[in-house]
């Protein structure tokens, strides 16, 4: 028996053993596939057909995205699903409740020794900070974005705000790391029941002389959300001293002393101390800083408050949909040539392991038919650039789109500006967290001096 039961156990060790081995020379083939499939369509060696066909074979593709929305998961289900299923792929659809899950993922994946086609991501939907993560880290696949067939509907060369969006993401330079997907603005709406275009503000200085004289109908959202964060952005590009808007903050964290980038944010926030006293709640004592977009809405449907700003140009359609909005609200410029324009982004992981099923999946996300399916099913404004477009590309995109209702998408884009760079994005939030919500009494110079040398951040100057 004792014989048997040793034999027993060598055997079974011998079957682990033969099947990590067997493990591995999967993942390392695996890996060898997909790193030599990367390296021939960088260098323009594999023709689309043929790359078509190594997607075939793979069969799949895991889409990691935000799942938040009714809509957007309304439209992956029955239109991309559909639609990659006739290109032969099946999509994976992994809904996530934050994007950072699937950062985190990835890096650990690395962290653990995984590389080229042996993680569990092929295509992620992200933008701003995350995207500068995965930089950071070396996690993504490579410079594809321009090497898809339906690149040519993006504006890469001009000097336009258009083309801007296309090769930075929050001030971080894309490197055609990311395609862009769908874009975004930070807009106000105004309820019209209370408040006449005559005496709306189109400028922070307009802003507080409107909140003087009728104190407690407006706030913003609570950073660090983002809709918070965005809102103090666009302070600190107007207020910024050297008269320049967002110019400055295009560069990384590192481009400035503390002492320099404290005193171009620090007229911002003397602002946002300016006007907290006639804010929502505030002559009870207490300042009221809804802490989501659920919240916000929530109070402008009551007429708690008389504008609500946040992103979405189409937020006033979908919300007369959904009851979430007084039916005479209406967007309106604000404020006048620095609303915030960003996009979002599909990018490869460089661990993806169906990278083939990534590419033709990013390509089909850029094509005229499935952009104009997500902006009719899900409302998310196009990522493609209109102007790079034939007239019947843009009708149908333009047929396509939900109604405005205030402004046209010529205005949006007179006074559209890019957003921050994502270095600069954390450095805001502890600042408003200090000044405005602890109210504490010390200086905003200390404040920034502690965050550089609590992040180790040296700066080029002092290099």
């Amino acid at each position: 028996m004792p014989t048997n039961s040793k034999g027993y156990y060598l055997s079974a060790l011998l079957m682990l053993v033969i099947v990590f081995i067997s493990s591995q020379s999967k993942a390392q083939e695996s890996g060898s596939h997909a790193e030599n499939l990367r390296e021939d369509f960088l260098h323009h060696n594999l023709p689309w057909q043929q790359l078509l066909e190594s997607a075939q074979k793979e069969q799949q593709v895991n889409f990691y995205y935000w799942g938040g929305s009714i809509p957007i998961n309304l439209w992956i289900d029955q239109n991309v699903t559909n639609d990659l299923k006739a290109l032969g792929i099946k999509l994976n659809a992994r809904r996530l409740s934050t994007t950072k899950e699937a950062i985190d993922l990835i890096v650990a994946e690395m962290a653990a020794g995984r590389s080229y086609g042996q993680g569990s991501i092929d295509l992620l939907w992200v933008n701003g900070e995350n995207f500068y993560t995965l930089k950071k880290q070396n996690a993504l696949w490579g410079p594809f974005a321009d090497k898809l067939p339906n690149s040519k509907n993006y504006d890469w060369l001009s000097d336009s705000i258009t083309a801007h969006l296309n090769l930075y993401d929050f001030g971080t330079a894309t490197n055609m790391q990311e395609l862009p997907w769908s874009g975004e603005q930070f807009i106000c709406a105004a309820d019209r029941q209370y408040l006449p275009e005559s005496k709306t503000p189109h400028t922070f200085a307009e802003l507080k002389e409107y909140l003087i004289n009728s104190p407690g109908k407006f706030t913003y959202v609570k950073p660090p959300h983002y809709l918070g964060n965005t809102f103090v952005q666009s302070v600190i590009y107007a207020k910024n001293p050297t008269g320049t808007g967002a110019i400055p903050f295009q560069k990384p964290i590192t481009s400035y002393t503390p002492k320099q980038f404290a005193d171009l944010i620090k007229p911002a926030f003397t602002y946002l101390q300016e006007i907290e006293p006639f804010l929502l709640q505030a002559s009870k004592g207490n300042p009221h800083y809804p802490g989501t977009e659920a919240a916000l809405d929530q109070l402008f449907q009551n007429g708690e408050v008389h504008i609500n700003c946040k992103f979405g140009i189409y937020a006033v359609h979908n919300g007369f949909i959904t009851g979430q909005y007084p039916e005479k609200a209406r967007i309106f410029v604000f404020p006048k040539g620095l609303m915030i324009k960003n996009k979002s982004y599909l990018v490869i992981p460089k661990t993806a392991p169906h990278p083939a099923s990534a590419l033709v999946a990013a390509n089909y996300f850029a094509s005229i038919a499935a952009q104009s399916k997500m902006v009719a099913k899900a409302a998310m404004p196009n990522g493609i650039d209109l102007a790079m477009l034939n007239t019947n590309e843009r009708e149908i995109l333009q047929q396509a789109a939900p109604p405005l209702h205030g402004l046209t998408h010529e205005q949006l884009s007179e006074n559209a500006a890019p957003d921050m760079n994502a270095s600069l994005v954390n450095i805001i939030k502890t600042v408003w967290l200090e000044k405005i919500e602890k109210k504490s009494s010390e200086t905003i110079e200390s404040v920034v001096e502690k965050y550089y040398k609590s992040n180790n951040i040296n700066t080029i100057t002092n290099k």
